[in-house]
């Protein structure tokens, strides 16, 4: 799980166990590599919803990307294993991990209040999603990441063949406890 912007590492980690009650997954929650004002990490320099930074972004998902690697590798687990997920900006990296040109394709991922990035530079490869699981929650009064861009995102997905299961809750930007609860059931679908 790849925590929002001004957080860190710690911020998600106790979603783990609730995506995962039984706890058969490797769950793991790293650092954005940025320290930026006023503080916490942060994965690129936002310029405005929908448009990262590009060169932060690129940068930060080339170190992302390198670490995702080799932590799998370390492991003895590949991509097919693994499920991608995040928030907010967190949510922008996973959906650039896992659908980025060149990228290995991952199980499957979850989108927590974010967007699918536009960043020179950088493109998605959405061939051959026909059926591929994307869980999406987005809160309608969200202030900071409207919900037009987690239904943009369902939009997008669900036209390339994406089996999108899309959640809205009347929250403002955050993870709504309803929804995880619900995703249990689907992590353990998507990896029996």
């Amino acid at each position: 799980m790849l925590h929002g912007r001004g957080t860190d590492q710690y911020d998600l980690e106790p979603l783990i166990g609730v995506l995962d009650p039984r706890r058969r997954l490797v769950g793991v929650t790293p650092r954005a590599p940025l320290t930026l004002p006023p503080g916490g990490a942060h994965w690129y320099i936002s310029r405005g919803v929908g448009f990262p930074d590009p060169d932060t972004f690129r940068s930060t998902l080339a170190v992302t990307s390198g670490w995702l690697d080799a932590f799998l590798a370390e492991h003895g687990l590949s991509h097919d294993r693994l499920i991608l997920g995040g928030f907010s900006q967190g949510t922008v990296m996973s959906y650039a991990l896992g659908l980025g040109a060149r990228r290995p394709r991952p199980a499957a991922i979850v989108a927590l209040s974010g967007f699918i990035p536009t960043v020179e530079g950088f493109s998605l490869d959405l061939d051959g999603l026909d059926g591929y699981p994307v869980a999406i929650g987005h809160g309608t009064h969200d202030p900071v990441i409207g919900v037009e861009w987690g239904r943009q995102a369902r939009d997008l997905l669900e036209g390339a063949g994406a089996a999108v299961r899309y959640d809205e809750y009347p929250t403002a930007h955050g993870v709504d406890p309803r929804h995880l609860a619900e995703l249990a059931g689907w992590v353990e679908s998507v990896l029996p």
